[in-house]
Protein backbone atom coordinates (compact mmCIF):
# COMPACT_ATOMS: atom_id res chain seq x y z
CA UNK A 1 0.00 0.00 0.00
CA UNK A 2 1.22 3.37 -0.71
CA UNK A 3 0.32 6.87 0.83
CA UNK A 4 1.36 10.20 -0.60
CA UNK A 5 3.43 11.90 2.29
CA UNK A 6 5.57 15.31 2.69
CA UNK A 7 6.81 16.28 5.83
CA UNK A 8 5.59 20.51 7.11
CA UNK A 9 5.28 22.72 9.69
CA UNK A 10 1.71 23.84 10.32
CA UNK A 11 0.97 27.25 10.59
CA UNK A 12 -1.60 28.70 12.66
CA UNK A 13 -2.47 31.38 11.08
CA UNK A 14 -3.75 35.00 13.33
CA UNK A 15 -6.09 37.99 12.43
CA UNK A 16 -3.28 39.42 10.53
CA UNK A 17 -2.72 37.07 8.16
CA UNK A 18 -6.26 36.26 7.08
CA UNK A 19 -6.86 40.22 6.90
CA UNK A 20 -3.62 39.78 4.17
CA UNK A 21 -5.07 36.96 2.39
CA UNK A 22 -8.41 38.57 2.53
CA UNK A 23 -7.01 41.46 1.09
CA UNK A 24 -4.93 39.92 -1.67
CA UNK A 25 -8.11 37.84 -2.64
CA UNK A 26 -10.62 40.99 -2.65
CA UNK A 27 -7.80 43.11 -4.81
CA UNK A 28 -6.96 40.28 -7.30
CA UNK A 29 -10.65 39.15 -7.56
CA UNK A 30 -11.02 39.46 -11.33
CA UNK A 31 -8.31 37.03 -11.81
CA UNK A 32 -8.03 33.05 -12.05
CA UNK A 33 -6.53 32.08 -8.65
CA UNK A 34 -7.04 28.68 -6.98
CA UNK A 35 -6.48 30.33 -3.63
CA UNK A 36 -5.25 28.13 -0.19
CA UNK A 37 -7.34 27.03 1.92
CA UNK A 38 -5.89 29.32 5.18
CA UNK A 39 -6.53 25.89 7.06
CA UNK A 40 -3.98 24.42 5.44
CA UNK A 41 -1.22 26.53 5.47
CA UNK A 42 2.22 25.06 6.00
CA UNK A 43 5.95 25.40 4.99
CA UNK A 44 6.72 22.09 3.44
CA UNK A 45 10.20 20.77 4.54
CA UNK A 46 10.13 17.64 2.24
CA UNK A 47 8.01 16.20 -0.07
CA UNK A 48 8.02 12.36 -0.49
CA UNK A 49 5.06 12.03 -2.79
CA UNK A 50 4.40 8.08 -3.19
CA UNK A 51 5.77 6.33 -0.05
CA UNK A 52 5.16 2.53 0.51
CA UNK A 53 3.26 2.53 4.27
CA UNK A 54 5.80 -0.26 5.72
CA UNK A 55 8.03 2.86 5.53
CA UNK A 56 6.26 5.38 7.44
CA UNK A 57 6.96 4.09 11.19
CA UNK A 58 10.33 3.37 11.00
CA UNK A 59 11.25 6.90 8.84
CA UNK A 60 8.79 8.61 12.10
CA UNK A 61 10.58 6.93 15.12
CA UNK A 62 14.09 8.33 12.90
CA UNK A 63 12.76 11.87 12.71
CA UNK A 64 11.31 11.56 16.43
CA UNK A 65 13.90 11.07 17.63
CA UNK A 66 16.40 13.77 15.19
CA UNK A 67 14.18 16.02 16.23
CA UNK A 68 13.27 16.07 19.83
CA UNK A 69 16.40 17.94 20.62
CA UNK A 70 16.25 20.60 18.10
CA UNK A 71 14.11 23.15 20.15
CA UNK A 72 11.46 25.37 19.22
CA UNK A 73 12.06 28.03 17.14
CA UNK A 74 10.55 31.16 15.19
CA UNK A 75 10.02 33.71 12.42
CA UNK A 76 7.98 36.23 10.76
CA UNK A 77 5.90 35.80 8.04
CA UNK A 78 6.62 39.15 6.03
CA UNK A 79 6.24 40.02 2.32
CA UNK A 80 4.71 38.83 -0.78
CA UNK A 81 5.52 37.40 -4.13
CA UNK A 82 5.55 35.20 -7.02
CA UNK A 83 6.90 32.38 -7.93
CA UNK A 84 8.36 31.75 -11.73
CA UNK A 85 8.47 35.68 -12.53
CA UNK A 86 5.52 38.30 -14.22
CA UNK A 87 5.62 36.93 -17.74
CA UNK A 88 4.69 33.84 -16.36
CA UNK A 89 3.09 34.09 -13.01
CA UNK A 90 2.64 30.64 -10.48
CA UNK A 91 2.50 30.94 -7.09
CA UNK A 92 1.63 33.69 -4.77
CA UNK A 93 3.54 33.22 -1.92
CA UNK A 94 4.20 34.68 1.72
CA UNK A 95 7.99 34.89 2.66
CA UNK A 96 9.87 33.72 5.98
CA UNK A 97 11.91 35.88 8.28
CA UNK A 98 14.68 34.80 9.31
CA UNK A 99 15.04 31.62 7.45
CA UNK A 100 17.66 29.94 9.69
CA UNK A 101 15.81 27.59 11.74
CA UNK A 102 13.61 25.96 8.99
CA UNK A 103 17.14 25.34 6.51
CA UNK A 104 18.84 23.96 9.63
CA UNK A 105 15.78 21.67 9.86
CA UNK A 106 14.81 20.59 6.24
CA UNK A 107 18.80 19.67 6.40
CA UNK A 108 18.15 17.21 9.64
CA UNK A 109 14.61 16.04 8.01
CA UNK A 110 16.17 15.05 4.96
CA UNK A 111 19.64 13.75 6.69
CA UNK A 112 16.74 11.51 8.31
CA UNK A 113 14.84 10.63 5.23
CA UNK A 114 18.40 9.78 3.46
CA UNK A 115 19.41 7.43 6.05
CA UNK A 116 15.43 5.60 5.97
CA UNK A 117 16.01 5.00 2.42
CA UNK A 118 12.78 7.25 2.13
CA UNK A 119 12.79 9.09 -1.78
CA UNK A 120 11.84 12.53 -1.51
CA UNK A 121 11.67 15.73 -3.52
CA UNK A 122 15.40 17.33 -4.44
CA UNK A 123 14.28 20.71 -5.38
CA UNK A 124 16.65 23.57 -3.77
CA UNK A 125 14.63 24.56 -0.35
CA UNK A 126 12.79 27.81 -0.23
CA UNK A 127 10.73 28.61 2.49
CA UNK A 128 7.27 30.19 1.93
CA UNK A 129 3.91 29.76 2.26
CA UNK A 130 1.79 29.08 -0.53
CA UNK A 131 -1.16 31.63 -1.08
CA UNK A 132 -2.47 30.91 -4.24
CA UNK A 133 -1.53 28.94 -7.55
CA UNK A 134 -2.34 31.73 -10.68
CA UNK A 135 -4.06 29.45 -13.75
CA UNK A 136 -4.39 32.71 -16.22
CA UNK A 137 -3.45 36.52 -15.36
CA UNK A 138 -5.66 39.19 -17.54
CA UNK A 139 -3.79 42.31 -15.26
CA UNK A 140 -0.21 41.83 -14.90
CA UNK A 141 0.30 45.28 -13.50
CA UNK A 142 -2.66 45.03 -11.47
CA UNK A 143 -1.06 42.06 -9.65
CA UNK A 144 2.67 43.71 -9.75
CA UNK A 145 0.77 46.70 -7.68
CA UNK A 146 -0.75 45.00 -5.11
CA UNK A 147 2.27 42.48 -4.41
CA UNK A 148 4.61 45.64 -4.51
CA UNK A 149 1.74 46.87 -1.90
CA UNK A 150 2.50 43.99 0.62
CA UNK A 151 6.58 43.22 0.04
CA UNK A 152 8.36 44.61 3.18
CA UNK A 153 5.07 44.02 5.15
CA UNK A 154 5.88 42.34 8.54
CA UNK A 155 2.31 40.24 9.39
CA UNK A 156 2.76 37.13 11.34
CA UNK A 157 5.12 35.93 14.15
CA UNK A 158 5.14 31.94 14.24
CA UNK A 159 6.14 29.76 16.84
CA UNK A 160 7.50 26.03 15.91
CA UNK A 161 7.85 23.78 18.41
CA UNK A 162 6.78 20.17 16.16
CA UNK A 163 6.64 18.62 12.89
CA UNK A 164 3.85 17.12 10.96
CA UNK A 165 4.47 13.74 8.55
CA UNK A 166 1.13 14.35 6.28
CA UNK A 167 -0.83 12.37 3.92
CA UNK A 168 -2.12 13.91 1.13
CA UNK A 169 -5.29 13.17 -0.79
CA UNK A 170 -5.60 15.20 -4.22
CA UNK A 171 -9.94 16.03 -5.00
CA UNK A 172 -11.33 18.32 -6.89
CA UNK A 173 -12.17 20.66 -4.50
CA UNK A 174 -8.47 20.24 -3.25
CA UNK A 175 -6.14 18.70 -1.03
CA UNK A 176 -6.89 17.07 1.93
CA UNK A 177 -3.92 16.84 4.22
CA UNK A 178 -4.18 14.35 7.10
CA UNK A 179 -2.16 14.14 10.16
CA UNK A 180 -0.22 10.95 10.18
CA UNK A 181 2.28 11.65 13.23
CA UNK A 182 2.94 15.11 14.95
CA UNK A 183 6.94 14.92 16.27
CA UNK A 184 8.01 17.61 18.79
CA UNK A 185 11.18 19.58 18.22
CA UNK A 186 11.62 19.64 22.00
Amino acid sequence: MIKRTFIAVKIETTTETERLVANLRSLLGNENIKWADIRNIHVTLAFMGDTPVVKIAPITQLIKGKCAGFGKFDFMLAGTGIFRNFRDPRIIWAGIKPQDGLIKLRALITECLEAGDVGFDGKPFVPHLTLGRLKNIKDIENLRRVLEKYRNIEFQKVWINEVVLFESILKPAGPVYIPLATLPLS
